[in-house]
């Protein structure tokens, strides 16, 4: 299984970027794919996840700015980023597990990694 992040970039406070990941090797309608981010000296937080015939969770920080969707037949997962602000800045990473876990939020809770995507926010 491979997961292959894109679409970061620098954008300016208030501004909009979209993220995607694209699965191969597996199934992709029976995993749940997430994002995941890392700033600079801080430790790697929950974003959003989405998992077959599951709601789609987001983190508080980012709940009603960025929308997380799934294309089962494309294999891809998408994250439109919007209102972002200069604490979004992080290194952005796609992770996928076969199937749900209640702990959809613990980034030890999945198996598959994609490379990370650079996001910078100027204020």
């Amino acid at each position: 299984v491979q997961l292959q992040a894109s679409g970061g970039g620098l954008v300016q406070s208030g501004g909009s970027l979209r993220l995607s990941c694209a699965a191969s090797g597996t199934t992709f309608s029976n995993f749940a794919i997430g994002w995941f981010r890392q700033a600079p000296g801080k430790a790697r937080e929950f974003v959003a996840v989405t998992g077959s015939g599951r709601p789609t969770y987001y983190s508080n920080s980012v709940k009603g700015r960025f929308i997380l969707s799934r294309d089962t037949v494309k294999n891809t997962v998408t994250l439109q980023m919007g209102s972002l602000k200069p604490e979004d800045t992080a290194v952005y990473y796609c992770a996928g597990r076969a199937g749900w876990h209640i702990r959809y939020g613990a980034d030890t809770e999945y198996t598959y990694w994609g490379q990370g995507t650079q996001v910078t926010v100027s204020s």
